[in-house]
């Protein structure tokens, strides 16, 4: 029967017997049991997370790109206090 056409049959589901009637498991067949992790898998497992960690780490920086930083650092607060002082002054015209 194709339910696709009819959007009441579609949206119903119905079935003929309980879905809990399956064939019972052989005797003697045991559930598989959870595998533990073996401690050399562990730890395989702990090397791979702290390579990949540190393969992603940031690149050293060499003495003149920490120069060039702390240099931009330096002109950036100096660009700002000259900013705050225009501003101050803008701000004093302003009052008298």
């Amino acid at each position: 029967m194709n339910t696709t056409l009819n959007p009441e049959v579609a949206t119903t589901q119905t079935t003929d017997h309980d879905r809990r009637d399956h064939p019972p498991d052989p005797p003697g067949a045991e559930r598989a049991s959870h595998r533990r992790v073996g401690l050399l898998d562990r730890a395989a497992l702990h090397l791979g997370v702290a390579l990949i960690t540190w393969s992603r780490r940031r690149g050293r920086v060499t003495h003149e790109q920490a120069r060039a930083m702390l240099e931009r650092e330096r002109l950036r607060q100096e660009f700002e206090r000259e900013r705050e002082r225009i501003a101050a002054s803008q701000l004093l015209r302003r009052i008298m």
